[in-house]
């Protein structure tokens, strides 16, 4: 009896990698074996990308808290525990978006904690 290998499944499992890597440089948009390395080292790259964006926003909102701080004659680091001190529960995230798009308003925190 001869054996059954299903290449309708995989096919479409190759057809699948393949359309997913369109685009790529040289081999790996159109060699099965390449491109299923490719696809599977970028599934990597996206998984650690995803943890690094988080970082990376974070550290983007202290930049900018700091700069409004410091124009306000404070560092980072004493406006933060000047803020945990007075009880006032507001993220970085927050206070980045309001030293960048509404001073006054950060204006008025600084000047509560002082």
């Amino acid at each position: 009896m001869p054996r059954s290998v299903n290449h309708v499944a995989s096919r479409a499992r190759r057809k699948k990698i393949l359309k997913r890597v369109k685009g790529q440089f040289g081999a790996r948009k159109n060699v099965w074996t390449v491109a299923k390395n490719a696809y599977e080292k970028g599934l990597t790259y996206a998984y650690v990308g995803r943890k690094l964006k988080k970082r990376q926003f974070r550290a983007l909102w202290i930049q900018r808290i700091n700069a409004a701080a410091r124009m306000e004659g404070m560092s980072y680091s004493q406006l933060m525990g000047a803020i945990h001190k007075a009880g006032i529960a507001i993220n970085r995230k927050t206070l980045a978006s309001l030293a960048m798009n509404n001073y006054d308003a950060f204006k008025a925190i600084v000047d509560k904690v002082k």
